[in-house]
């Protein structure tokens, strides 16, 4: 196969992806007539995308209206969801009209911060616990390097983890309305180079990363102390509205809330919810995220309590959801628009879409969880997922 074409001076135009997809297609017979059609202008993508030849269409609809009692999101709003799976966004639907008739979900972000782990090898322990110390006690001076690199960025804390002679320092920013990996891997970057210039006694080895940050991947460390926004949504839907508008009980979610959490430790699944990554992955191609930030951001926990009445409380928390509303996708043309339905789009404005997933991730278990109990999954997915030829 011959080399993809490319333009050093100006790659960014429909002259080059043309030509791409030309290349493509002589050496495959694929026809890209729909790849190759899209309204965008190419030069809005460099930052986002190398070789650009065309987009990849994903049906989308609108969820809702959805209903937040949120601390930053508050109203009525239309979530955008871009999915291929059908049922998905009239499962929502179903969620944000039970959630809304009980009064609408409650939101708080907990904890807010953007990780990067390097790792100190010293020639031995002691020396390894001697740096721990001394890296408490010069933290300001560390995190004045860390900063000189990033306007938003803030350096909140350094947590430690020691095994034989490493030491990972996990440095945790806050990152404005950026998700901010690559802010933070920068400004680590700089703090460890001003702590190398400092020659600690006994070091063998440096690396800015060693897998303990666990970037688009998940990991109990995230669950615990947080990766991204960590989030609440909850809800207490009475008896009779659980009836009129799921056709079951609280008491028989309740039932299979205690199933679940059984099913989900024996099997040692990482969430012990229902379908989390739906709902997340929805968003997150409609509005511009690292899609691949899934895999930590899918990761939770849900509770539920059947109350003396009937009534039943049921939270879903996100302790690791990384999400942006300015920077990387957010700006492109499409995932701009389906921001600004929501008001999301922008500086100042990541919590409040974060209360907007969360909120959407609850309305989602519950509409699961109550299609299970009460016998309708399979025949909603008969009815609105079937497309085959």
């Amino acid at each position: 196969m011959q080399k993809l074409p490319r333009d050093s001076e100006n790659d960014y135009t429909r002259e080059m992806a043309s030509a791409r997809r030309q290349a493509v297609t002589a050496a495959t017979g694929a026809d890209l007539t729909h790849v190759g059609s899209y309204s965008i202008d190419p030069a809005l993508l460099p930052g986002n995308i190398e070789g650009f030849a065309g987009v990849a269409q994903i049906p989308l609809g609108f969820a809702g209206p959805l209903l937040v009692q949120g601390e930053h999101a508050q109203g009525e709003f239309y979530v955008p969801m871009a999915t291929s799976e059908g049922t998905l966004v009239a499962s929502y639907s179903r969620g944000m009209r039970l959630t809304r008739e009980a009064g609408g979900v409650r939101t708080t972000v907990i904890d807010d911060s953007m990780q990067r782990a390097p790792v100190f090898v010293f020639e031995n322990a002691r020396h390894a616990r001697d740096f721990g110390d001394w890296v408490v006690a010069n933290f300001t001076a560390i995190k004045a390097a860390a900063e000189t690199t990033t306007r938003s960025g803030r350096l909140r804390n350094i947590e430690q983890y020691a095994m034989g002679k490493m030491r990972w320092l996990r440095f945790c920013f806050t990152t404005g309305d950026a998700a901010g990996q690559n802010m933070v891997s920068k400004a680590t970057r700089e703090a460890c180079m001003w702590i190398l210039a400092q020659r600690p006694a006994g070091l063998e080895h440096f690396s800015l990363a060693a897998n303990f940050d666990t970037d688009k991947k998940h990991s109990h460390v995230n669950s615990l102390h947080t990766r991204g926004k960590r989030v609440v949504a909850e809800i207490t839907l009475p008896a009779k509205l659980i009836q009129d508008v799921m056709h079951t009980t609280g008491e028989a979610l309740f039932k299979q809330r205690q199933l679940s959490n059984m099913g989900a430790l024996m099997a040692g699944s990482v969430n012990n919810g229902a379908h989390f990554a739906n709902g997340v992955t929805a968003l997150f191609i409609a509005c511009g995220q690292d899609v691949a930030n899934v895999a930590e951001s899918s990761a939770g926990f849900v509770h539920g309590e059947l109350k003396p009445n009937g009534d039943y409380y049921f939270s879903a928390t996100i302790p690791a959801l990384v999400v942006a509303t300015y920077g990387g996708g957010t700006g492109l043309p499409t995932q701009k628009e389906c921001l600004e339905v929501m008001g999301c789009y922008g500086q100042g404005k990541v919590q409040k879409f974060a209360e907007i997933v969360a909120a959407t991730v609850l309305c989602g278990e519950l509409s699961l969880a109550s299609a299970i109990v009460s016998d309708q999954w399979v025949s909603s997915h008969d009815k609105l997922g079937r497309n085959r030829p």
